[in-house]
């Protein structure tokens, strides 16, 4: 498996929550989230793989809970299509399934439930995209490892 920081993105219509990995592309760690009403995301995307020196981007990709298409799928592929054009590295589609209600229940556990929605949505989409970035890094290594 090829080592570099890869990049993981929640892509969501309000929010792109951010993470990720460490240099050996072991760790998904979450990051922020990026407002995609506040300006040009996919500028502020480019910027962050520049300064990480990322290799590649990972994208969740949400489907159905019986693995169907849905409208948010096609947006998502567009938006992964148009990210690999202007960053000019590679970008995967990566199942999210269930990524957000898990990421849910981790920042509900924490301490300080009582901080507001917004800061509470942004540390879940951060969260979700590390899930995420996890999981493929997981099956890359899986598929990666010799057979017994």
């Amino acid at each position: 498996m090829a080592t570099g920081r890869i990049l993981g993105l929640d892509f969501g219509e309000r929010r792109i929550g951010v993470a990720i990995s460490d240099p050996d592309a072991r760790f998904a760690l979450p990051l922020h989230s990026i407002d995609t009403r506040a300006g040009d995301a996919i500028g502020q995307i480019e910027a962050l793989t520049r300064a990480e020196d990322v290799t590649a981007v990972v994208v969740g990709l949400p489907l159905s809970l019986s693995g169907d298409h849905t409208a948010q799928t096609e947006t998502t592929i567009a938006f992964a299509r148009d990210l690999e054009a202007r960053l000019k590295l590679p970008v995967h589609l990566h199942d999210e399934r269930l990524s957000t209600q898990e990421a849910m229940h981790l920042v509900s556990d924490q301490p300080g439930r009582g901080r507001k929605a917004k800061a509470r949505d942004a540390d879940t989409d951060a969260l979700a995209a590390s899930i995420i970035l996890q999981a493929y890094l997981d099956a890359q290594r899986f598929a990666a490892e010799p057979a017994p």
